[in-house]
């Protein structure tokens, strides 16, 4: 079994994501053309925020966080790895096919714990009729993301990055038939999340197949090995479940401000590109990789792989972070407002965006430092530390919302992160070595800090220089690209001349993976 190329993957990872990101983020912008924020784009927001919402907490949050090391190391042990995962296939679709049925007929309850603000208006309705439609997605999109951790184990990070892909490409031929056919925009979009979802499952289902994974259908059966991930699977699942009830806490704000639900969704998905296009990289590689080292007993390695990856992730994120905040607005007014997604819109989007931005680092360093306990099968500290930043969540969302109205959920989300890798840092220093900051992180995270800082600076004086071009529409794409491309070249500039990282080590690694 040849070992996981960490940089390889984090490039790989991260460049399918980051397609897939734009192209969402054209879904998004079409999303907002055709809906604006209007109740039918709050209905459809929350009912397919459901599925999803499960999803990560059965299968991305919990389940893998569990499946991926064990099944990891029984490929590097050379133990019966695909019998493990067949079973571990059948267990999973065993348990979803019921949660969706029961997840479909208690509809009307899963939209008020959602959104108890859209009780007695239309939005109510037409978010239980959309969610009925699109809960099985939950299904298919779970056992998606067992599959893919299957490939990402075997190397094989193209194939699993390439769904998210997909799935945005169904959505955005969808609403460009439903404009050119006039159908019912809100029912459209319904139904397409469980066309996508089967679609996704039969892709990657083909692709463990092509790698020579040969899943044989069977009836659910409590292996040792099951019950095994069982119970280091249950914490996790506990830690999924906080986390889905701080999004709870979120929407419930959101949902007694009309509009509120579509400006926190519009805002998490500009926030979510850098946010995946990293993240997930690094998760998806991480993972494997440190499960392996620790295998093969290689602390020196896992050092390494962590370190790389924290330095990679704040090299990309701080930057997005200051950019974030300091062009919100420009940002959130030239990509959004047309159609239905008027001034105001573009206002309440950018001042959740610029709030989302301050989270940003934390959101990505979560992703550096959660494999370093689930690669050790640790997921009960995870599981106390999401008990702690439910309640800040909680205080701060509830406690700000008379002040500041809707804005509440998005900085409590924030600080909540900050809050949730404090408590990471802290509890992996008992891990010896391979969890110790190396000498080469320690002297360029504070230049990566400067560079970031100084673009900021550059950015802000930009942003005014073009404030007229902004706002015209027949250059507003033109500056923002001005004003963005200014930004990057600024910032590498000057972090290449400070020593916050050499682009020549980006160049080999590019090179070698020709």
């Amino acid at each position: 079994m040849k070992p996981v190329r960490l940089m390889k993957g984090f490039l790989t990872v991260g460049g399918w994501t980051l397609g897939s990101r734009v192209v969402g983020f054209v879904r998004d912008v079409m999303m907002a053309a055709y809906l604006g924020a209007g109740p039918v784009a709050e209905a459809f927001l929350i009912a397919f925020s459901l599925p999803n919402m499960f999803r990560r907490f059965f299968a991305e949050g919990a389940f893998n966080m569990a499946f991926v090391p064990m099944f990891s190391k029984k490929l590097q042990g050379g133990e019966d790895a695909q019998g493990f995962a067949a079973d571990a296939f059948a267990g999973l679709a065993g348990v979803l096919v019921v949660f969706t049925v029961l997840g479909t007929l208690a509809m009307p309850w899963l939209v008020w714990a959602m959104a108890s603000g859209f009780v007695g208006d239309a939005r109510f309705d037409m978010a239980v009729m959309f969610g009925r439609i699109s809960f099985s997605y939950i299904l298919f999109i779970s056992l998606v993301a067992l599959l893919s951790g299957v490939l990402n184990a075997f190397g094989r990070f193209t194939e699993a990055s390439f769904v998210p892909v997909l799935m945005n490409l169904m959505f955005i031929a969808a609403m460009l038939m439903a404009a050119r056919a006039g159908w019912d925009m809100g029912l459209t979009l319904a139904w397409t999340v469980p066309l996508t979802g089967i679609a996704q499952l039969a892709f990657t289902w083909y692709s463990a197949h092509r790698a020579g994974f040969r899943l044989a259908l069977r009836w659910p059966r409590l292996t040792p090995e099951l019950r095994r991930l069982a119970v280091i699977a249950g914490p996790a699942v506990l830690a999924g479940g906080v986390v889905q009830i701080n999004l709870l806490v979120g929407r419930q704000v959101a949902s007694f401000t009309e509009g509120a639900v579509a400006w926190l969704s519009y805002a998490d998905r500009l926030y979510q590109l850098p946010l995946g296009v990293v993240g997930i990289a690094i998760g998806t590689v991480l993972l494997p990789d440190l499960s392996r080292r620790l295998r093969a007993n290689d602390p020196l390695g896992s050092r390494d792989s962590f370190n790389r990856g924290a330095e990679f992730a704040l090299m990309l994120t701080l930057p997005a972070a200051v950019a974030l905040v300091v062009i919100a607005l420009p940002l959130t007014a030239v990509l959004f407002q047309r159609g239905e997604f008027g001034p105001l819109d573009t206002f309440n989007t950018a001042l959740a965006l610029a709030a989302y931005g301050l989270g940003l680092p934390a959101f990505v360093l979560h992703k550096v430092l959660q494999p370093l306990y689930y690669a050790r099968e640790d997921t009960r500290r995870p599981f106390h530390y999401a008990l702690v930043c439910m309640v800040v969540n909680l205080v701060f969302a509830v406690g700000l919302m008379p002040l500041i109205g809707f804005m509440a959920a998005a900085l409590a989300t924030t600080v909540s992160g900050w809050v949730m890798v404090w408590q990471l840092w802290r509890g992996s220093r008992a891990m010896g070595e391979a969890a110790l900051l190396d000498q080469r992180f320690l002297q360029r995270l504070p230049r990566i800090m400067i560079a970031s800082g100084a673009m900021g600076l550059i950015l802000w004086g930009g942003a005014l220089a073009l404030a007229v071009p902004l706002a015209l529409p027949s250059w507003r794409y033109l500056a923002l690209l001005a004003l963005v491309s200014l930004g990057i070249i600024s910032y590498f500039g000057i972090g290449h001349l400070i020593g916050a990282f050499r682009l020549h080590d980006l160049k080999s690694v590019l090179r070698r993976q020709r």
